[in-house]
């Protein structure tokens, strides 16, 4: 149920059962974030550099940004200690299965600094009925969405691996949420989840950066997405433009200044909302890393 290489699979995305749209947002107030350690290239030189007011602005402005377009947004507190939980695509891969049960993956988080954000999510998810799954700490490491992604529309996981999350983990994910994986080798540190070079837009387009990804990753993306919107390298490094969010196959939440992927994405029929997420982008994250989506 885990794919590596487009060869390898013998279905096509039309073969997928149909999978309902995740639409409610979580999002984790910032009162405790900073850059306090480097875990991630993006992090150098911005230790101690945080403006917090600066911050929680921005993160409100993001939450408004949902707000304005119907969705029902819950948040969660921040933990002192915690400086990095504000990225709550992280901790989590909420699921819902064919006969309508609903379940949640917890992370095995990669870097110390981060394994205890990861028990205030799942007591989140068991309020709301969900079955907490925790993985077996000798699968490796795994970080949720921010590298498992859901295809819209189907039963399809995405899965990034190679810095946060091991390939290994997907077995178990698969087997829990009755979904195939096609899974993505990440290639440069830069983009050390898969949701820093992927964004899943509607049932038949994503926006990504090809210089992510292997030879064979690559081949899978095209293969299964009838259209791909492409960010130009310096879009996507600098400005995190895949690390942008479309909650409703139409508007597309993304840091300020992508120009080139803007104007494209305009081209394709999206209707472009820049949030300003610049003291977010110093810990190496954006507007998909502060949310997650569940059922």
């Amino acid at each position: 149920m885990v794919y590596t290489r487009l060869d390898d699979v013998l279905f096509r995305l039309d073969d997928l059962p149909a999978m309902p749209k995740a639409r409610r947002i979580l999002m984790t107030t910032p009162e405790h974030f900073s850059v306090e350690y480097v875990i991630n290239p993006h992090m150098a030189g911005h230790v101690g550099q945080t403006n917090r007011s600066a911050a929680r602005s921005q993160w409100q402005t993001l939450k408004d940004a949902y707000e304005r377009l119907g969705l029902d947004v819950a948040t969660v507190a921040g933990a002192d200690g915690q400086p990095d939980m504000v990225f709550c695509a992280n901790q989590t891969l909420p699921f819902v299965l064919p006969d309508g049960q609903k379940g949640v993956v917890l992370s095995n988080m990669h870097a110390n600094e981060r394994k205890g954000e990861v028990p205030h999510y799942a007591r989140f998810f068991e309020g709301l009925g969900y079955a907490a799954h925790p993985l077996d700490a000798a699968l490796g490491d795994f970080e949720g969405m921010g590298d498992a992604l859901w295809h819209a529309g189907r039963r399809l996981l995405w899965g990034g691996y190679g810095f946060r999350t091991s390939l290994d983990a997907y077995e178990r994910i698969s087997a829990l949420a009755d979904a195939p994986v096609l899974a993505l080798e990440l290639r440069d540190p830069d983009f050390y989840h898969l949701d820093t070079c992927l964004s899943v837009l509607d049932d038949e387009t994503a926006l990504y950066y090809p210089g992510a990804f292997t030879a064979d990753g690559v081949a899978l993306l095209r293969a299964f997405w009838p259209r791909l919107v492409e960010a130009p390298a310096d879009d996507a490094r600098e400005r995190f433009a895949c690390n942008a969010h479309c909650p409703n196959g139409r508007h597309v939440l993304i840091h300020p200044g992508s120009r080139v992927t803007n104007a494209r994405l305009r081209e394709a029929g999206y209707e472009v909302v820049e949030i300003e997420t610049g003291e977010y982008l110093k810990s190496g994250g954006s507007v998909f890393c502060m949310k997650v989506v569940y059922w």
